[in-house]
């Protein structure tokens, strides 16, 4: 962490840490979430949430949702990922994220190298911020274990496609179960795999 980010985390603001989950996979909705974390009730183990176990990441979202001074997760739809494309959806489910929060962050700290557009307070980029800034830590986590939440919904409408198992990822099993079923209406029409399995559709 550079000197100046360390300075802005110690001054006292209000700091919201913002980061997103499913950005890669084939199929469901981007969530995003914002976390504003208290000081006075720190919280161990938080980390990038892909460094962590499921079982870790839901304890640990559990204390987020107990503990933080405020926090939120907002989505955006698979037929938005469509509509605008993935990079725009992932922009716009942050920005949700943001407006959503019960408190006004001084501050706003993104995960990545890139800020959304028509912020409520000033923002800045931080690469690789969910393993430096714990409150980009902390929102990792809910935005991940939201994420999670979502695939195993889409698993109880569409069991054939395995959404538990790869979380919408496109692993061997999803290409398999994707080419042998075609697309179901959460997969993403705009991803190159979905298309190609919706053109394989029509021509069989």
């Amino acid at each position: 962490m550079n000197a100046d980010l360390s300075q802005l985390l110690q001054s006292g603001s209000l700091v919201a840490g913002v980061d997103e989950a499913g950005r890669g996979p084939l199929a469901g909705p981007v969530f995003a979430a914002a976390v504003i974390l208290d000081p006075n009730r720190p919280i161990d183990g938080l980390t990038d949430s892909k460094k962590l176990t499921a079982k870790k990441r839901d304890y640990l979202a559990e204390l987020i949702r107990e503990q933080a001074l405020a926090w939120s997760i907002s989505s955006a739809s698979r037929e938005e990922i469509d509509e605008i494309n993935i990079l725009q959806a992932t922009m716009l489910a942050m920005r949700r994220a943001c407006e959503a929060l019960p408190a006004q962050p001084e501050l706003i700290l993104i995960d990545g190298n890139r800020v959304p557009e028509g912020l409520n307070a000033p923002a800045r980029a931080v690469i690789k911020g969910d393993s430096q800034v714990q409150a980009i830590s902390a929102a990792s986590i809910l935005a991940k274990t939201a994420r999670d939440a979502a695939c195993l919904q889409m698993h109880e409408r569409y069991p054939q496609y395995a959404f538990d198992q790869h979380k919408g990822y496109g692993t061997a099993l999803h290409s398999e179960l994707l080419r042998e079923h075609g697309p179901c209406p959460e997969h993403r029409r705009s991803f190159a795999p979905v298309q190609r399995a919706l053109n394989d559709k029509a021509s069989s």
